[in-house]
């Protein structure tokens, strides 16, 4: 390990491509052509900007086409969601309206934008149908939307075996079931709920499990429920040259009030702040709400329609610091991240390299900024066994660059009424260019939940959008928005 008191040498880059080990892709990722899927939907891949195959994609989905059970261990970003979905949509018969697959994921937020995924995936084909099962949602609803007929279910494992139980959900006509992020759902105590709606599922289905780690109870669940799995593994990723570390000496004294000199001095405009504990996140965010910093906190206190809010607006720039929990931030993807903040350094080396690799994607590069006290040497230790040494650097070199407040570039609107009102991010654009004169290029993400719509328009804009659209109409009807 390096000392931390010595002169900071150039920072060193160390994360590398995963690679497969049960099936090694070449320097140039393989195509979609080569797998025996539908020509609209490699058409549709191709226009949706799929080109190569990630490492996972390219180890799992040969097995999955030919029906066999998949045990794939890969991080979040690697691809995972296309590599099932298009396993489950290629046994799909579009014009048989049952449940043919289900996928169980540990949060609702993780089980959006899956469900989202699919819908991308699948709109080459005819009238596919995917719902969503989480809690945060009455029933009833939920039930309505079954009785119209369904392909695809996406849920926590909670809610579905709560529709089960009701006989809402049947799953005779099952032919494919996935487990994402099996290890989180393991966390969070959901192996009896697993393995109650697993019993319900024909036997003769296809399993599909995705775990960024291998822990006991992964086995234990393909002991039971799985058919002769293969195991597909993709290597832990490492530092890579889109991303740049650094690491600053603090003292527990030190520790929070430092997170304020960071971001006067890189000015991310957009930032996760990672604790490791929720009593950490919340005296973070007083500090920095009380120096004048627009911040928002997620973790497991927060209540799903909170929890909605506060996504929304981190991932469409009205909010410039996410100050999260590990947990609560599972499953969260957000573009154009410059900067992910350690506020505490995770005793796991395989969680750091999961919050660091939500910057730098893309092509873009990315800040992993570390906050470690003389009792954490031993976590930056073993992150070091899997990475290149720490880079360290002094606090004393924090000054802000500029004496203008960091504030996002975008505000956010809600209006009253979402996808139960058929509303669609096309209607709302729509509406704010005839009612407001705004242009796309004014108008941030659109983001249609169930019961409200989220709209981020540029900061100076924000009161003339709410007028008009308080004035205006949306879809031929009026609607209610307010400033968040």
């Amino acid at each position: 390990m390096n000392d931390p008191h010595a002169a900071p040498s150039k920072p060193t880059h160390a994360f590398t491509n995963a690679t497969a080990k049960t099936s090694q892709p070449s320097a140039a990722a393989p195509g979609f052509s080569a797998l025996p899927l539908p020509p609209a939907l490699l058409e549709n891949l191709h226009s949706l900007g799929y080109t190569g195959m990630t490492p996972i994609q390219a180890a799992s989905l040969p097995l999955a086409l030919q029906g066999h059970d998949v045990i794939a261990q890969a991080q979040t970003g690697s691809g995972k969601t296309a590599a099932f979905a298009l396993a489950l949509l290629s046994h799909l018969n579009p014009r048989r309206f049952a449940v043919q697959a289900l996928v169980l994921c540990p949060t609702r937020e993780l089980a959006d934008q899956v469900a989202q995924e699919i819908r991308r995936l699948a709109r080459a084909q005819d009238n596919i149908k995917v719902i969503t099962m989480c809690g945060g949602v009455p029933l009833r609803l939920q039930s309505a939307s079954l009785e119209h007929g369904a392909h695809i279910v996406v849920g926590t494992p909670g809610r579905v075996m709560d529709h089960l139980s009701r006989g809402n959900l049947t799953l005779e006509a099952l032919n494919t079931l996935v487990l994402d992020e099996a290890d989180r759902m393991l966390d969070m105590g959901f192996f009896d709920d697993i393995v109650t709606v697993a019993k319900q599922c024909p036997a003769q289905r296809q399993t599909l499990l995705f775990s960024a780690t291998y822990p006991e109870g992964i086995a234990k669940l393909a002991q039971q429920f799985m058919r002769t799995p293969h195991t597909v593994t993709v290597d832990a990723q490492k530092a890579g040259p889109d991303i740049e570390q650094r690491f600053y000496e603090v003292t527990r004294s030190t520790r929070l009030s430092t997170v304020p000199l960071l971001l006067r001095h890189f000015r991310p405009v957009s930032s996760i702040a990672f604790c490791n504990t929720k009593q950490r996140c919340n005296e973070l965010l007083d500090i920095l709400q009380a120096e004048g910093f627009v911040a928002l906190a997620l973790h497991g206190d927060l209540e799903q329609r909170e929890r909605d809010q506060v996504i929304a607006q981190f991932a469409n720039r009205s909010c410039s610091v996410l100050v999260a929990t590990d947990v609560a931030s599972r499953g969260l993807d957000i573009k154009e991240l410059e900067a992910v903040i350690n506020v505490d350094i995770t005793p796991d080396p395989e969680v750091h390299v999961h919050r660091i690799g939500r910057t730098g994607r893309a092509g873009e590069s990315g800040l992993a900024l570390n906050l470690a006290s003389m009792d954490d040497m031993g976590h930056v230790g073993r992150i070091e066994l899997n990475q290149a040494a720490s880079v360290w650097y002094p606090v004393s070199e924090l000054t802000p660059i500029s004496p203008e407040p960091l504030r996002p570039p975008m505000k956010t609107l809600q209006i009253l009424g979402g996808r139960k009102e058929k509303i669609r991010p096309g209607d709302v654009m729509g509406a704010l260019a005839a009612e407001a004169g705004l242009t796309r290029d004014q108008v941030g993400k659109i983001t249609v939940t169930d019961f409200c719509t989220f709209v981020a328009v540029q900061r100076d804009l924000a009161a003339q959008a709410l007028d008009a659209l308080n004035n205006g109409k949306v879809k031929g009807r009026s609607v209610r928005a307010r400033l968040i």
